[in-house]
């Protein structure tokens, strides 16, 4: 479990396929900030770009960490099959505080950056989702956007899919990889776990009760 709240920015810095093709997954080779690494263990939960991923193996004096990640997990993700800036979040603790909102590390579906534009001192982020996960989107509900919590501002049914914006400050700029996003780039999304529960009650409202 996460918050949502990144806690480094991370690099890629080597992508090696696991077999002869794209089905076999890949092992990832990750640096961190200096220090990053000293309290986490081998089979660890981290939490890559908004994807939950196990430690395979630890390097603290190098400030570097390896994962294997699944032909499956690359097809349902953006951002985790190449050399490349990565959001990173630790698992949750059970005496941390919850600064975001309860983050799963699934990966939902992919969303493309439609407008990326500064508004004051601000950031107007907007972002078309996919039509499976426009029942999840509210008014100052919860969207998870590459492992980062935001709170939705905006939201926009259109025949496509639907269109939420966000507002970042600078801090989240400084903070994350969000700074590095434009138009047309692809995102990963989580929806907000409580409205994925709240949407299997509404739809099991008909079901007969057990018993």
């Amino acid at each position: 479990m996460f918050t949502g709240i990144i806690s480094g920015i991370g690099r890629i810095v080597e992508a090696e396929p696991l077999g002869s093709d794209a089905s076999y997954g890949k092992r990832l080779l990750i640096e961190t900030p200096p220090g990053y690494l000293g309290d986490v263990q081998l089979g660890d939960s981290i939490a890559i770009s908004g994807a939950c991923m196990t430690a395979t193996r630890i390097d603290a004096d190098s400030n570097r960490f390896a994962i294997d990640i699944s032909g499956e997990s690359l097809d349902k993700t953006v951002g985790l099959d190449r050399p490349g800036a990565v959001n990173l979040e630790k698992a949750l603790r059970a005496h941390d505080r919850l600064g975001g909102h309860l983050v799963t590390g699934h990966v939902d579906g992919l969303g493309i950056v439609t407008r990326f534009v500064q508004v004051g001192e601000s950031w107007d982020l907007r972002i078309e989702a996919p039509a499976s996960l426009a029942r999840f989107l509210a008014y100052k509900g919860s969207i998870t956007v590459n492992g980062v919590s935001l709170t939705v501002n905006s939201v926009k049914d259109g025949p496509a899919g639907t269109e939420f914006s966000v507002n970042l400050i600078p801090h989240t700029l400084q903070q994350t990889t969000l700074g590095g996003l434009a138009a047309g780039q692809r995102v990963n999304l989580e929806i907000d776990l409580i409205a994925r529960y709240v949407e299997r009650m509404l739809g099991s409202a008909a079901l007969p009760a057990p018993g």
